[in-house]
């Protein structure tokens, strides 16, 4: 008998390798994982590669601890970062983003295509990658990341509590991520718009009610509020695992660590909240809305970012948004009139 899944995580890599990457037979493919890394989905990709006439290189390292440069000691460094800085392109199972490797080669190798898909599992692989109709996902994305680069104030709730504005800033990329890395660059995961608006702008609350990554492992058991005021994080409210965030959060004595970063919008049909760390798929849960506070990366603040010693993403769960005037969601449902078709036949609503 076939293990759980068995099929399907095949299918998914061979659309990772031929469709995502479009891998080439004579470039140096990475596979990136770590000790937490899903052995299954990584074997598979190699396999894929393989199979298209590459010859991959599979890097195994001990689990991180931390996120960004945070996880550096967990690393060997010089290593990793001798290698992405000669590789054509990089398959991250493990989480390299932000960290001193991966920033390195990022700002040194111009035709580095990279991936994230840190901590993908087989379930995740083949709800996230396998199942989608990648070109539908790309033509809906297309049509909200155009509605949100022509808004220029933004307002999003939630039924948590959470009531929070800002302007955006005119120039600041919106990156709409359908999973291709078939371009130098940065790409992430399917199913995610994300971006940096003006920050100084931001005013509100801001309430996570899905998971919290890090410090939290696993879904959040009582929402964390952060009272934000001109995109600085100046009070922190809720149960336990609050006030762990802070302790987190302060632990790092960095002023970048309590402003916020970005603001991401989560699409992908398949997607579901599971807790996993990291919380790649959570970011993606049809409906939700995403922060992060600490780093900034250069995708989002070109060319070199804004630095932090690290970086957590917080999920708003079931968000409304308004785009200007236009609503585009009501509690995680699309509302917006030219959307709402394309988001039925995604399986959507």
């Amino acid at each position: 008998m076939p293990g759980v899944f068995e099929y399907e995580i095949q299918k998914a890599a061979d659309v990772i390798v031929n469709e995502l990457f479009k891998v080439k037979k004579d470039e140096l493919f990475v596979i990136y994982a770590n000790a937490e890394s899903h052995e299954r989905v990584v074997d598979a990709v190699a396999r894929s590669a393989f199979s298209a006439g590459n010859k991959p290189m599979v890097i195994w390292t001990p689990a991180k601890i931390g996120v960004g440069r945070a996880g550096d000691s967990s690393l060997p460094v010089r290593g990793l970062t001798a290698v992405l800085k000669e590789a054509d392109a990089v398959a991250d199972l493990g989480g390299l983003l932000y960290g001193t490797p991966y920033s390195i080669a990022m700002k040194e190798n111009k035709k580095l295509r990279y991936l994230c898909m840190s901590g993908m599992d087989e379930a995740a692989a083949v709800r996230c990658i396998g199942r989608i109709n990648y070109p539908l996902l790309e033509k809906f994305m297309g049509k909200v990341t155009d509605k949100t680069l022509a808004a220029k104030h933004v307002r999003m709730t939630t039924p948590a509590g959470e009531d929070v504005e800002f302007d955006q800033a005119p120039g600041h990329p919106v990156n709409c991520d359908v999973g291709h890395a078939d371009t130098p660059g940065a790409h992430m995961l399917a199913g995610q718009i994300g971006w940096a608006p003006n920050l100084e702008t931001i005013n509100g609350r801001i309430v996570f009610d899905g998971s919290l990554v890090p410090p939290v492992r696993g879904l959040l058991k009582q929402p964390v509020h952060l009272i934000v005021e001109k995109g600085v994080i100046v009070k922190v409210e809720g149960g336990a695992e609050a006030k762990d965030f802070e302790k987190w959060v302060d632990s790092f004595n960095h002023p970048q660590m309590r402003r916020m970063a970005h603001v991401c919008f989560g699409f992908n049909p398949g997607a579901l909240l599971t807790g996993d760390w990291p919380n790649l798929e959570d970011e993606r849960v049809w409906g939700s809305t995403e922060w992060g506070l600490g780093h900034i990366g250069e995708m989002l603040l070109p060319p070199d970012g804004v630095y932090g010693p690290s970086h957590s993403d917080g999920i708003c769960m079931n968000s409304s948004v308004w785009l200007d005037q236009e609503q585009i969601l009501d509690c995680g449902h699309v509302v917006s009139p030219d959307l709402i078709e394309l988001a039925r036949e995604l399986g959507r609503s």
